[in-house]
């Protein structure tokens, strides 16, 4: 350590350690608030601006600054005069070592950095992609899966994750729909907080805790036409009530961090919305981490045609809230300057300092800079067996079955002969999906192999490629180029599929066609897909399809006329034993549909918690009219709905009952309802509990999820499920803008799935 500087920054630490506790909700707590006022005191203005910077790692912090690279001269100097607050894309417990020993040995505070990384569904033992694992509807599932990731990344020097991605999505053709959970707000509610929980523990603190970003805010998954980065126009009652909850609810729960969207909404780009940033978030919900911008979008502000020239777009930032600024330079450059001539009040800026300050001393950091660069935890916690295990059942947890006529599934594992068809089924890279984190390209175990591993020698399984899609993996280029396909993996497939007694085609999309920057028009599955299933079919009538895909695709011939249909998304690591899992009925598949499935492109946004029109269904006496809200080629309903998922069982509904059928505001009453595993086989059942508002002063959904339960039933075993009613229930935001319950009629539907429900009602009184 530098012997100038060790003196003062030694003469801090005494100052300031004194232990660090963490309180969920508010971040706040007295002996870090007086921590922080101590190191802000010591603050000179560029230091200041210096904790608002975030760069991403420009050159290998285990070597030397690369001579000749001036990026990278100029980063280090900056680092090691305190300019900058974060480093992302930098990870290795020696690599983040030797970037935090930079910044504490060489600046003058030696305020230590943040490492933040993209950790959003792995690090590198890999989970299925978000979208899946909310399909599980399982909380305890998705919360180990944080918690595994967290683990990982730590070990790795990682405490910053930027996830879980809360932007609730109706349209599929978005590329990111697979990075969140779906179009419901109450389920997505659930998975972010259980995302949450698992990165960052109920102790920040922890070396094996890492803080969790809630993103982006908002509106992001309402782009225009479902393409990336476009406008966003939304009225305030969606805006309220469909797209800020799980923001809400990660608020008042202690995410540590915020990330802001890169669309405008209404008319004002996020990093300058007062609204979003100040009034709602910080004031309102009471929110006490830090917002940081997406890559580059201070800067995109002049793109949007708000700021006009980056210090503008620093200024806008700056005083609406928006805290630390990712790789535009617009604080870097402009923020001294704009403190300096009057123009941004110095209070903006110790308040974004202050809460970046605030969640240092969460993480421990002025404790232990080098907590997490520990070479010994990377070697011996990344990618262990344990860590597998739990990616495998997480994974079988999201799959999909969607139908089983002739009850194909589960396939026995002493069939003599097995014909595995499609270039997917022995891709190991597409599994992966995309935001993979360390992932290793081509480490996932394949549906091949994954079917291979489970039967016997006795049973022969033979392997076609049958079609293909991009050539190689890997690249944003191949991902969206797609070859033409000249069918000559036909003959092959079709011929294997003749003698086998039973088919298992694989098909969907490859692992980066689905993500940011993937939106597409067409959301059908491509090349000659569906070609090559149709053939398959006239030679063998035992074909069970399997999709992989990292959104809902649109293709009704395939789903009408597949038998047998398991959803298995992007699975992760695990994806080709965990699909085998379900195959041959080593588990039972209970998952749901977090997304409807469209019929047609032409339908969406489609989902199920829609508004009624004036002309719902034709009227009395207006058989064969076409005035009323309807597609004149295709029903208006989906291929599959929200919450739809079958099992190897069967399930009953039974008794269903209400305590009473009048509320009043301060009262509750339970519903309650019994399911029974009529069937032969043990199995979970996710029961679904739904609401109405029949009259209010703004217009509710025809029906809105509010409580779910997964249950597990042996055969004939019966379970009651309890969900309790209270005004907090029945509550949304008026047209008042107030977050109240209404008096008035209320259906309670509960059931299998969104469309299939048993309804009692209750009357809401003053």
């Amino acid at each position: 350590m530098n012997k100038m500087v060790r003196p003062f920054f030694f003469t801090l630490m005494l100052i300031l350690i004194s232990g660090s506790v963490f309180a969920q909700n508010p971040l706040t707590n007295e002996k870090i608030e007086q921590k922080v006022d101590s190191v802000l005191a010591l603050m000179t203005l560029e230091e200041k601006a210096g904790q608002l910077n975030q760069h991403n790692g420009s050159w290998d912090f285990t070597g030397p600054v690369p001579d000749g690279n001036e990026y990278a001269q100029t980063r280090a100097a900056l680092l090691k005069n305190g300019g900058v607050g974060s480093l992302l894309n930098v990870t290795g417990a020696k690599a983040t070592y030797e970037a935090q020993k930079l910044v504490v040995e060489n600046s003058r505070l030696g305020i230590p950095l943040i490492f933040g990384f993209d950790v959003i569904h792995g690090f590198k033992t890999i989970f299925p992609i978000p979208l899946a694992e909310a399909a599980s509807w399982d909380v305890k599932a998705v919360e180990q899966s944080a918690r595994v990731a967290a683990i990982e990344a730590s070990a790795a020097g990682v405490n910053w994750t930027f996830a879980p991605m809360v932007d609730v999505g109706r349209d599929a053709r978005w590329g990111r729909v697979m990075e969140g959970s779906g179009e419901d707000p109450y389920l997505g509610t659930q998975m972010a907080l259980a995302r949450m929980q698992g990165f960052q523990t109920s102790d920040l603190s922890s070396y094996n805790s890492i803080m969790a970003t809630g993103k982006h805010l908002a509106g992001y998954g309402f782009s225009e036409s479902g393409r990336d980065y476009n406008t966003v126009d939304v009225g305030k009652h969606t805006l309220l009530n469909i797209i800020l909850p799980p923001f809400e609810a990660l608020a008042k729960n202690g995410v540590g961090t915020f990330m802001n969207s890169f669309n405008d909404l209404n008319g004002i780009p996020a990093n300058g919305d007062t609204y979003l940033q100040r009034t709602l978030l910080k004031e309102d919900w009471g929110f006490e981490g830090f917002i940081i911008s997406d890559w580059g979008s201070i800067r995109q502000m002049i793109n949007h045609g708000y700021s006009k020239d980056l210090k503008q777009a620093a200024y806008h930032s700056i005083t609406s809230g928006n805290d630390m600024d990712m790789e535009s330079e617009a604080y870097q450059h402009h923020l001294v300057d704009l403190v300096e001539s009057g123009e941004v009040d110095i209070k903006f800026v110790d308040e974004a300092v202050r809460r970046v300050l605030r969640m240092k001393f969460h993480l421990g950091l002025f404790d232990d800079p080098y907590k997490y660069s520990d070479e010994t935890r990377e070697a011996n916690m990344i990618y262990t067996e344990e860590h597998r295990a739990i990616a495998r059942d997480v994974a079988k947890r999201s799959i999909v079955l969607l139908k089983n006529e002739n009850e194909l599934l589960p396939i026995s594992k002493s069939t003599p002969k097995i014909a595995v068809i499609g270039h997917l089924a022995a891709d190991k890279d597409t599994p992966l999906g995309n935001w993979r984190g360390r992932g290793e390209s081509e480490s996932a175990v394949s549906l091949l192999e994954g079917i291979e591993n489970a039967v016997g020698s006795d049973v022969e399984v033979t392997y076609a490629e049958g079609y293909t899609l991009a050539e190689g993996n890997g690249s944003f280029s191949q991902a969206l180029n797609f070859p033409k396909d000249d069918g000559s993996g036909f003959d092959d497939a079709v011929s294997n599929a003749r003698e086998a007694d039973v088919v298992i085609m694989v098909v969907g999309e490859e692992g980066l066609q689905s993500g940011e920057g993937r939106s597409q028009t067409d959301i059908s599955l491509k090349g000659r897909q569906l070609e090559l299933f149709k053939l398959v079919q006239e030679v063998n009538d035992n074909i069970v399809t399997v999709v992989m895909a990292g959104r809902p695709i649109v293709e009704p011939e395939l789903y009408e006329n597949a038998s047998s249909l398991l959803y298995a998304w992007h699975l992760g690591t695990e994806a080709g034993n965990a699909i085998a899992d379900v195959l041959f009925g080593d588990y039972n598949p209970a998952a749901k549909l977090p997304m409807s499935i469209p019929r047609d492109v032409g339908q969406i946004p489609i989902y199920y918690n829609f508004r009624n029109p004036g002309r719902p269904t034709p009227g009395p006496g207006d058989a064969g009219s076409v005035f009323w809200s309807q597609f004149n080629d295709m029903p208006n309903s989906p291929q599959y709905i929200f919450g739809y998922g079958l099992s190897y069982t069967e399930f009953e509904y039974s008794d269903f009952s209400v305590t009473k059928n009048t509320m009043a505001m301060d009262d509750e009453v339970e519903v309650t309802v019994t399911v029974k595993n009529s069937g032969s086989v043990a199995g979970e059942e996710v029961v679904q509990f739904y609401i109405k508002d029949h009259f209010a002063s703004a217009i509710r959904p025809v029906k809105e999820l509010k409580g779910f339960e997964k249950i597990m039933l042996e055969t004939g075993e019966s379970k009651t499920v309890t969900f309790i009613v209270n005004w907090e229930t029945l509550a949304f935001y008026a047209a008042d803008e107030q977050f109240k319950a209404e008096p008035g009629m209320f259906s309670l539907m509960v059931g299998t799935n969104s469309n299939d429900v048993q309804t009692l009602e209750l009357e809401l009184v003053e």
